[in-house]
Order: structure tokens, then C-alpha cells, then sequence
């Protein structure tokens, strides 16, 4: 019932991800959503964490690109000084961006990870592609109003897994 909402991974940080996992996974890039993933959604710039675990992935070969459902102002001032390429206005769980961001990487789909902070958006669209997939938890405890529909839904999803046994990163802690 849930394929293309079951993500392959949940963890509880952005920085539970490391080159060395993602390689021996045959990982090359990471497409990865932007607000409540990376940083919170009302916080403008990256974290002096993430700049670090950006730099390591480029230094490991690990090519990164943002794909955000939110405005090019918003995304653009987040990825440009980082140097990161980005895809804004997404549309995500539509798979053209997905496709796009793959095509940016110069990769195949077996080399890329999906990494977000939902199931109904970054999970179910990657999934479609056959990609690898990887659940954050949300950084904000907050969320803009789509954003709480889709959270409901979530809620839903994740006690029917935890029913039929399933972990998620919310039993991780």
C-alpha cells in the first residue's frame, strides 16, 4: 500500500548521511530538499554544520543539488553563495524536477539520493523514479500551511508502519 511512500532510510539528521555510506550504496549524488531538511524553513542561511558537511561531500566527490518546492528568491539566496546548483518552484512530487536535477548531476538514477523531509513530496516522487530515498526529520517543529496538511497525513502513515512493526526515525530516538 505504501511503495511510494516508504522511504529506503529514515534518520534524524542531514548529518547521519556521510560519503562513505552513500559510496558503498553506489551513491554519486544527493538531490535534497531545502527547508526542514537542510535548515528550517524561516531560517535564511545555511548553518556553519551544513557548510561543513557540504564541503565534505564535494571533497568525497559527492555532487549535491537543491530541489525546493519554495520561490527562486528564497532558494537562490540559500544555494548561490554555497555554490550549490538548485531547482526551485520543484513542483515536487511531479517527477520533472527530479528528472532535471538527475540530468544537472550528469548522473543515472541508481547513483541518486533523495534526501527530504516528506513523505508526500520528497519520499513519493523519488520513489517513482526508482531512486534511492532518504526520510529526514523535519528541523523546524513548525511548518508553513501545505506543509501541515501534508504532516497530517504523515501522521496517519507513520502509526499504520509503527502497527505493522516498521521503524521510523521517530522510534529511533
Amino acid at each position: 500500500m505504501y511503495n511510494f511512500l516508504l522511504p529506503d532510510e529514515f534518520v534524524t539528521s542531514i548529518f547521519e548521511i556521510t560519503p562513505e555510506k552513500l559510496q558503498e550504496l553506489g551513491i554519486k549524488g544527493i538531490i535534497t530538499d531545502l527547508d526542514n531538511t537542510l535548515v528550517g524553513w524561516d531560517r535564511a542561511d545555511a548553518t556553519e554544520e551544513l557548510i561543513i558537511w557540504l564541503r565534505i561531500m564535494k571533497e568525497s566527490g559527492i555532487r549535491v543539488i537543491i530541489a525546493s518546492n519554495n520561490n527562486e528568491t528564497r532558494v537562490k539566496h540559500f544555494a548561490e553563495p554555497l555554490g550549490i546548483p538548485y531547482i526551485h518552484k520543484a513542483k515536487k512530487p511531479f517527477r520533472n524536477a527530479f528528472y532535471s536535477a538527475i540530468i544537472q548531476l550528469g548522473l543515472r538514477p541508481n547513483e541518486v539520493v533523495m534526501v527530504g523531509d516528506q513523505l508526500l513530496t520528497d519520499v513519493m516522487g523519488a520513489n517513482r523514479l526508482g531512486l534511492h530515498t532518504v526520510l529526514v526529520k523535519p528541523v523546524a517543529q513548525s511548518d508553513g500551511l501545505v506543509t501541515k496538511f501534508n504532516r497530517f497525513i504523515e501522521r496517519r502513515v507513520f502509526n499504520d508502519l509503527k502497527r505493522k512493526g516498521i521503524l521510523t526515525w521517530e522510534e529511533k530516538e
